[in-house]
């Protein structure tokens, strides 16, 4: 489901370009992880973000061009410097809260903002002005926005079996928990340090 999620916001209603500046929000979920590898596939230079630069290295190695640290970096400022002033074309994101502003605040003429939850739990933050501006769409996105119509899962579900056919899509599992072990692996998905997806043999 990682990679159709992605695909939606992405593909289906982000239309990722070739060259575009594309930042992805919670880049170590698994989420994260499959959306890196969809937009390196289209050409798109990839900006991931978390909390800290503990996982920088292993988002780098994932396939991401830049890696900012929400928690330590001016991200504003940092967009700005990748994207040498220009702004980045579109924006993937499960997080929203304070941290929206700053993203918009560096984003390019006609550009899109796709936040896919609120794990923050704040309301996500516009600044109107950038917005008015720069013609920018913020855009609430689901997944059922694929899986219920059966045409978009159609092509959804080839762009993901050509995907990894080719090798360009690889599932990222991080840890794999016996049934009665689910106690530690919740324990484990709270902690934050997982990189993918964690599983739980039934």
């Amino acid at each position: 489901m990682m990679f159709v999620t992605a695909y939606g916001g992405l593909i289906e209603f982000g239309k990722v370009q070739k060259s575009d500046f594309v930042v992805l929000g919670g880049a170590t979920s698994s989420v994260g992880i499959a959306a890196i590898q969809i937009a390196k596939m289209q050409g798109a230079n990839v900006i991931a973000l978390s909390r800290t630069h503990a996982k920088g290295d292993v988002l780098l190695q994932k396939g991401a061009d830049f890696v900012i640290a929400t928690k330590e970096d001016d991200v504003t400022a940092k967009l700005l410097e990748i994207t040498n002033g220009k702004g980045v074309n579109l924006v993937f994101d499960p997080v929203g809260g304070k941290e929206a502003a700053k993203i918009i605040n560096a984003m390019t003429q006609d550009s899109k903002y796709i936040i896919y939850g609120a794990l923050s739990h704040d309301d996500i933050a516009v600044p109107v002005f950038p917005i008015l501006g720069k013609h920018l769409t913020v855009r609430g996105y689901e997944l059922f926005e694929i899986t219920t119509v059966p045409e978009k899962l159609a092509q959804a579900k080839k762009f993901v079996f050509d995907g990894l056919a080719s090798g360009q899509l690889k599932p990222e599992i991080d840890k794999v928990f016996a049934f009665d072990e689910m106690a530690e692996a919740h324990r484990y998905m709270e902690s934050n340090a997982q990189i993918g997806k964690i599983l739980v043999k039934v």
